[in-house]
């Protein structure tokens, strides 16, 4: 399981990773190849960014969902769950203290 995990965020990682230097090799070899203007080669590239982002945060979503899964069939609690149940022994302990009075 945590294996897919790495690998999802490892192919999430690279695709938003795209250097600038990678970028504009990229965008000079779209003009070579396809006979396209600088301005059509950057909005392409903004576009695959902008869908490498959002498929990065997906991704991260998914990851997260997964671990979340994963707690619970183990039975482990979360920290919201925790802390809450923190607050109720704190209060449950300050009843008994002044019960005991």
């Amino acid at each position: 399981m945590f294996e897919l995990l790495e690998k999802m965020m490892m192919t999430g990682m690279g695709a938003i990773c795209l250097t600038q230097k990678k970028a504009e090799e990229l965008l000079g070899e779209m003009k070579e190849r396809f006979n396209i203007s600088e301005e059509e080669g950057k909005s392409f590239l903004a576009k695959m960014q902008k869908n490498a982002e959002e498929t990065q945060k997906k991704l991260e979503e998914m990851a997260q969902d997964e671990v979340r899964r994963a707690c619970e069939r183990v039975g482990m609690v979360t920290m919201e769950e925790f802390e809450k149940l923190q607050k109720k022994v704190q209060q449950l302990d300050k009843h008994m203290k002044e019960l005991q009075k």
